[in-house]
């Protein structure tokens, strides 16, 4: 009894979040990732999927991320099925923009009505979504106002804020940390979500079917 009763507090003191960063090229999505996992800054990157997993403490409770970078494709019927994947995995989800690129807020607000009607088309339980404005630092260049983007997410029901992945570390571990946050209060017990296999599978089968309609 001892035994069991140990366990159960150790598996109660775990939290495992699955979190989708989606943004459109060159937002620097894939550096707010790779900052928070290595606190080191790397500027360039191919848009590729990735996945990552990260584990450290939040109040006391051992928290596993699993990080599914995804690149934001504008037309995503083509992918649809790895979208859906997507958004049923899901816990939380980080879309990102940057502070000098319009295009990419506009891009991030499509992307926020398409998550909402995918998850309510598979009857998902709903996740947290948090809208970051990337490239803080080049507030000299700035074409999308912290207004704007506070107002979007206002009416959309998520959060927001601003970072800098060139020069902040903890201004991008306080966001993901405030994300965990809402995620373990939202999520549920009985939620099932795709494991990394799962997840491995659906990226293989997308790709290989990309493959061959290119020939």
């Amino acid at each position: 009894m001892r035994l069991s009763s140990s366990t159960h507090t150790a598996d109660s003191l775990k939290m495992d979040a699955n979190i989708v960063v989606m943004g459109t090229e060159s937002v620097g999505k894939s550096a707010l990732t790779v900052r928070l996992l290595t606190r080191r800054f790397i500027g360039e990157y191919g848009d590729i999927e990735s996945i990552y997993s990260h584990s450290f403490m939040v109040d006391e409770r051992r928290t596993t991320l699993n990080i599914w970078d995804s690149p934001c494709s504008e037309d995503l019927s083509v992918e649809t099925s790895l979208f859906e994947k997507k958004v049923q995995w899901a816990d939380g989800f980080v879309l990102v923009y940057s502070i000098c690129d319009r295009a990419s807020f506009n891009s991030v607000s499509r992307l926020i009505q398409t998550i909402k009607s995918t998850k309510d088309y598979l009857n998902a339980d709903k996740a947290p979504i948090v809208v970051v404005g990337n490239k803080r630092d080049l507030h000299h260049r700035r074409t999308v106002l912290s207004e704007e983007a506070r107002l979007l997410a206002l009416n959309t029901g998520c959060h927001f804020c601003e970072v800098s992945a060139a020069e902040n570390y903890h201004s991008v571990l306080m966001m993901f940390h405030g994300l965990v946050g809402r995620i373990k209060g939202a999520k549920l017990t009985t939620k099932r979500p795709l494991g990394f296999k799962g997840i491995v599978k659906s990226m293989s089968a997308v790709f290989a079917r990309r493959r061959t309609d290119s020939f």
